[in-house]
């Protein structure tokens, strides 16, 4: 991008971030092949993740025994899985609470009053709100794990 004129790489860099976040459909259409639906978090401690989880969502999980269990979240289902299970399953398929690449991305209503509603739950807050270039106010912090999540709103008028 050296050598661009400030309008091109304007132009370039919102591009960029327009295709990594296309605007929200709110009426999206299935669409052919797969669909994500399901993440799953492989953790050393089922019960602790389980409880950060029901208070920041506000949902129960749904339990199968004391090594599973899931949140359905009315668009797609975040699950907790035992690390010994997925050992035990799965072999050498996953180090537990050792991500660093993905971010969990839940849609709320405001984020400043969540950000409010979480200062008791969270200790490690990654970014206070605020808006991002590419229309969303947002609040970044980690889970008991690790794990990177996202609580964001689209930005009316953008």
């Amino acid at each position: 991008m050296l050598g661009m004129t400030p309008l091109v790489l304007f132009v370039t860099v919102s591009l960029g971030v327009w295709i990594a976040n296309p605007p929200l459909d709110r009426n999206p259409k299935p669409v052919a092949g797969p669909a994500l639906i399901n993440t799953c978090l492989i953790t050393p401690n089922v019960n602790q993740l389980v409880n950060f989880y029901e208070g920041v969502l506000g949902i129960r999980a749904h339990r199968s025994g004391e090594q599973y269990a899931e949140f359905r979240t009315g668009v797609g289902v975040l699950a907790i899985f035992s690390a010994e299970a997925q050992q035990r399953y799965i072999p050498g398929s996953a180090d537990a609470a050792r991500n660093r690449s993905a971010i969990l991305e839940f849609r709320v209503t405001n984020v400043d009053q969540e950000y409010g509603r979480l200062q008791p739950m969270i200790s490690t807050w990654v970014k206070k709100p605020s808006t991002q270039p590419w229309g969303t106010r947002s609040i970044y912090f980690r889970d008991p794990d690790g794990n990177l999540v996202d609580f964001f709103a689209p930005v009316q008028g953008h």
